[in-house]
């Protein structure tokens, strides 16, 4: 009898919020189902932390669920401080934001963080006033408890910025003005397949987005292994550290991102550099695949 053929791996904060497509609208999460799935792509670990989680007996319970995200977050964003991140957007932004202020002076640029988590980066460019005046700067992210949490910290840090639940990429959502408006992210697209990316760069292209700048990870062998030490060393969710290794081993090519984005995106100027195959720079584990069209 042939071995049963095991589905693709998946991270576990992939399958514990579902939302409905039509409503946006949460939905529940069976801990059998989820346990199941893991199951089946041979991630008994994986598995037995989700089995480990709060619920009532049939569905995982969303304040823990939520409570586990925030606190996930909160080490992913450890993660960003030492990688810089705030201030490699910043460098990749400055630039695109003065030729939009210099072709309309009147009208303010908006910077718009797609999954923004705990808000990191948005609250980053706020607190350094680092694209200086005239420019808007939005999070928005599915999860209500993690726009909630980073609403609370931007106010406690009087900070000039806003937190939105929702999607990013819905028509009026965010975007507002597309000509002014630049879409970034950081840690998102390797949760999309590479099937789904063509369509998530088509959303920017008919918002008529000024440009985009997604970082993600750089795959490389460096990579994974640095994934793995770090992981051990500074996280402390079980979560986390699955997921985190896992992040670096789903992450696309260059190739990958620049093919989707030329074909979701064909009237932007496209762009994503690898970091050196032998000496790679720590900082540059996470790297951008960017886009822009006139006037940038």
């Amino acid at each position: 009898m042939p071995a049963r053929e095991l589905l693709p791996v998946v991270e576990i904060t992939d399958l514990l919020w579902h939302y409905d497509p039509l409503t946006g609208g949460r939905v529940p999460v069976e801990r059998a189902a989820v346990v199941t799935r893991l199951n089946a792509s041979g991630q008994r670990r994986a598995a037995r932390i989700v089995g480990r989680l709060a619920n009532d007996g049939r569905y995982i319970d969303h304040a823990e669920c939520d409570a586990t995200l925030v606190r996930i977050h909160c080490e992913l964003q450890r993660l960003g401080e030492e990688l810089q991140l705030g201030r490699r957007i910043a460098a990749t932004l400055t630039p695109w934001v003065r030729a939009l202020r210099e072709e309309r002076p009147r009208l303010p640029v908006r910077i718009v963080d797609v999954g923004c988590g705990i808000g990191y980066a948005i609250r980053w460019l706020a607190a350094h006033r680092a694209l200086g005046e005239g420019v808007e700067l939005f999070g928005v992210d599915l999860n209500e408890a993690l726009v909630g949490h980073d609403t609370r910290l931007a106010e406690a840090e009087r900070l000039s910025c806003q937190f939105v639940a929702g999607d990013a990429l819905a028509p009026g959502a965010a975007v507002g003005d597309g000509q002014q408006t630049i879409v970034i992210s950081s840690g998102l697209v390797h949760h999309l397949s590479a099937k789904e990316l063509p369509g998530f760069f088509a959303a920017q292209q008919r918002l008529g987005v000024a440009a985009f700048a997604h970082w993600d990870v750089d795959p490389s062998p460096w990579s994974t292994l640095g994934a793995w030490v770090f992981h051990r060393a500074r996280m402390r969710e079980p979560i986390s550290r699955h997921d985190g290794v896992l992040s670096v081993r789903r992450a696309h090519t260059s190739a990958t991102l620049l093919g989707a984005a030329r074909s979701g995106a064909a009237d932007y100027e496209t762009r994503c550099t690898d970091a050196p195959r032998w000496r790679p720079r720590f900082t540059e584990v996470l790297r951008p695949i960017t886009g822009s069209r006139p006037p940038i």
